[in-house]
């Protein structure tokens, strides 16, 4: 079994992801690992080369600015790396988005328990969304608690934006992938970067999603989506959680007064504790 790992990125360092301690944490399970690289104004590609691991191949690209049409451009370049994996699987991780080395075993495991059943064309993680800080998750029903984040790399698949896939089976329209659970989780660590980060990020992205960009504080969330986090931090991202480039004195607001969206997600997560069901959204069909 061969695994590939791939991703994207540009600006990393101006717009505050750990990039490289992402890319760090997925690199003893792949085999290879590609990384579409965009012209920077910062030093992302000399940080990517710093890795200096022979499992890193990298691609230098060159964005299309004209693409402003629901971060399809971030589709493009993810493709781009996705293309031009080799492995029997391929693995996608986002800049912000790390593994936990307790898993890893666990993780390359179920790649191989599935590597000859063709009904599984992906797998599917669970997610921990920390928000604030590295001590608060948040698990509402307006994002997604589980998302396929491994294909199968001998099928017909594409990606609209930077986060699903989608199966082409005829030349028509798409579907959402075949997937089974690892049982293992990503651990994703967007929403804990510097206010100062998160508002630069804002500020160069909201054009590729044809967009105005907003003024972000962390504040804007609802407490009733956030719940502590119980378990402990992959090794390689504790010294980027101690620095400045994350926010380091989150306290969700016990007096914030909810949105009409808001009260909704409210309303959603009590029907989910009534019902027993996650109405979370899903990008694949599960496979049991």
């Amino acid at each position: 079994m061969k695994v590939s790992g791939f991703t994207f990125i540009r600006n990393g360092n101006i717009l505050g992801y750990p990039f490289v301690q992402s890319i760090q944490s997925a690199l003893p399970i792949c085999d290879e690992f590609v990384v579409a690289v965009g012209a920077s104004d910062d030093d992302t590609l000399q940080a990517l080369q710093s890795i200096n691991d022979p499992k890193l191949r990298i691609i230098q690209t060159t964005w299309n600015e004209k693409v402003a049409d629901r971060g399809f451009v971030y589709g493009q370049q993810k493709m781009i790396a996705q293309y031009n994996c080799t492995g029997d699987w391929a693995f996608y991780l986002e800049g912000d988005e790390l593994l936990h080395e307790a898993e890893l075993d666990t993780l390359r495991a179920t790649m191989q328990r599935h590597l000859d059943n063709p009904e599984v064309e992906a797998l599917a993680f669970d997610y921990y969304h920390f928000y604030g800080s590295p001590e608060w998750i948040a698990v509402g029903t307006a994002g997604y608690r589980q998302a396929p984040r491994i294909i199968r790399n001998s099928i017909r698949s594409i990606a609209p934006d930077g986060l699903f896939f989608v199966v082409l089976d005829h030349n028509k329209k798409g579907r959402y992938p075949r997937a089974a659970l690892t049982g293992t989780h990503i651990y994703h660590y967007g929403a804990v970067r510097s206010v100062a980060s998160m508002n630069e990020k804002n500020q160069r992205v909201a054009k590729y999603w044809g967009k105005q960009p907003e003024v972000f504080a962390y504040n804007q969330i609802d407490p009733y989506e956030l719940v502590p986090f119980p378990g402990t931090h992959p090794a390689v991202i504790q010294p980027w959680l101690a620095s400045a480039a994350a926010e380091q004195h989150f306290t969700p607001d016990a007096n914030h007064v909810p949105s009409k969206r808001q009260k909704r997600h409210r309303l959603r997560m009590k029907l989910e504790k009534l019902l027993g069901m996650d109405l979370s959204k899903k990008h694949f069909t599960l496979v049991k």
